[in-house]
């Protein structure tokens, strides 16, 4: 019963099964296309950190994709937002050394994207070095930031933390403004050149920034540690502010992202940060940033790639929604369109033995009922023999064959073995010999009725 049914039905299982794997196809690309909106944790609103979030948001809208900004207290809390998958954070910035201790597993970097020098401003009068922090109210930062984690750094290592009257914890801004008014004493912060605290802090009366002449020391204890100078007169150059260079420290900046998250995503961020921090600026050079090194993070392998050869080429050449669907389903068809091609290459053949296994059967029993008739000394069993070849008409007839198989020809040369053995009986040759051939004839007659069919072939 399978095989007719096969048969029957063998144009709708191939279709049906063609159309089965174009839509679980179609449903694995859809399903593993990149979300069109992503979480970045920045750092304090207001913060360095958070307007150049809003930048990256503003290039990744252009191809589509929501760039949604989280503040945050900084570079700690942004590292366990990124490790925790129920936050929805998919990238941070992040900074060197407030992540060299902590737990990064699921978590990569897209390389390093600039300097976050850690400034120390302080009211004047209390003296240009750490010893003078002695009994002052100090910010160092919220908790959960990096900045804070870094002066911490400094303090210990210093030995000055104990000598501090109060450690405080404001963000940059807050930090700033505190200072200026007088309420504090000496304030920590880790942001760019370009920040509104920092820019504040430099122009502000009775506000002075402190060098850290043993900057090479801290170098060779944190590795992390960077030192980058502040050219003398770099505030005004004509009151000669500052009137001698400054030393500071600095860390990387971190574009960090989920080790899961879409590989065209990470493409995408990788050409924001090279539009944004290629530039020169203060503490750096032309086109020396983004930098595809491994800080404190194992390096992601698409920011190897783009190191190496830069975008996909798709993604040159085509808008970015429509080159990542291009080049999902290329990533999907070729290599089906390999295992495929073979199997439906091979399912004809197979169709091509199964029908031709099914004439070769039935040519097989009309050989079996033929063969008798040669062997003139073998008695024949008329009335079975004309049974066999009746069955065999009828199911010759009933035989489910494509039009590229021949079966009237099948049923012709049943005919033919009908009409050999008619032939033999009215003969009435050896077998039983000098048996009358009429009953025989009769029994023809009487078990071969000839089919319309054979009718109008003679």
């Amino acid at each position: 019963m399978t095989t007719p049914v096969l048969q029957r039905y063998w144009p709708y299982f191939s279709a049906a099964a063609i159309l089965a794997i174009l839509l679980a196809t179609a449903a694995y690309i859809v399903a593993t296309l990149p979300p069109r909106t992503i979480v970045m944790a920045t750092g304090p609103e207001g913060g360095a950190n958070y307007e150049l979030g809003g930048r990256y948001s503003a290039i990744l809208a252009k191809s589509g994709v929501k760039l949604k900004l989280l503040p945050t207290s900084g570079s700690v809390e942004n590292l366990q937002l990124l490790r925790d998958p129920k936050s929805r954070v998919s990238v941070a910035l992040l900074q060197g050394g407030a992540t060299e201790a902590a737990d990064t597993s699921g978590v990569e970097s897209l390389g390093t994207i600039g300097y976050e020098p850690l400034w120390l401003f302080h009211r004047s009068g209390i003296g240009g070095s750490l010893a003078g922090l002695a009994g002052q109210r100090v910010s160092i930062g919220p908790k959960g930031s990096g900045a804070r984690a870094f002066a911490l750094d400094v303090l210990i290592g210093t030995r000055t933390e104990g000598t501090i009257r109060e450690l405080l914890g404001f963000p940059p801004q807050v930090a700033a403004e505190k200072l200026i008014a007088g309420d504090i004493d000496a304030a920590f912060i880790v942001t760019g050149w370009n920040s509104a605290a920092v820019q504040s802090l430099i122009n502000a009366p009775g506000v002075e920034l402190t060098s850290f002449d043993r900057a090479d020391a801290f170098v060779a204890l944190y590795p992390f540690l960077t030192k980058v100078s502040l050219p003398r007169g770099i505030f005004d150059l004509a009151s000669d502010r500052p009137p001698a260079d400054i030393q500071l420290l600095a860390t990387k900046s971190i574009l960090g992202v989920r080790a899961d998250l879409h590989s065209a995503l990470q493409y995408l961020l990788l050409t924001a940060a090279t539009e944004i921090h290629s530039q020169s600026g203060v503490f750096q050079k032309p086109e020396q940033f983004p930098v595809a090194e491994s800080v404190d993070l194992p390096l992601s392998a698409d920011a190897e790639r783009f190191r190496k050869s830069g975008r996909p080429f798709l993604q040159e050449q085509l808008p970015f929604w429509f080159a990542v669907l291009i080049g999902k389903v290329l990533f999907v068809l070729v290599p089906l369109a390999a295992v495929a091609y073979p199997i439906f290459r091979f399912l004809p053949m197979l169709y091509d033995w199964m029908m031709r296994s099914k004439i070769e059967r039935m040519y097989g029993e009309m050989r079996s009922v033929e063969s008798p008739m040669e062997d003139e000394a073998q008695a024949l069993d008329t009335p079975a023999m004309m049974a066999r070849i009746n069955d065999l008409e009828q199911r010759a007839i009933h035989l489910r064959l494509p039009t590229a198989y021949d079966r009237y020809t099948m049923r012709l040369h049943i005919g033919l073995i009908r009409a050999h053995l008619e032939s033999v009986l009215a003969k009435g040759t050896s077998h039983g010999a000098g048996s009358d051939p009429s009953p025989d004839s009769r029994l023809s007659a009487e078990f071969s009725p000839a089919p319309p069919d054979r009718q109008s072939a003679e």
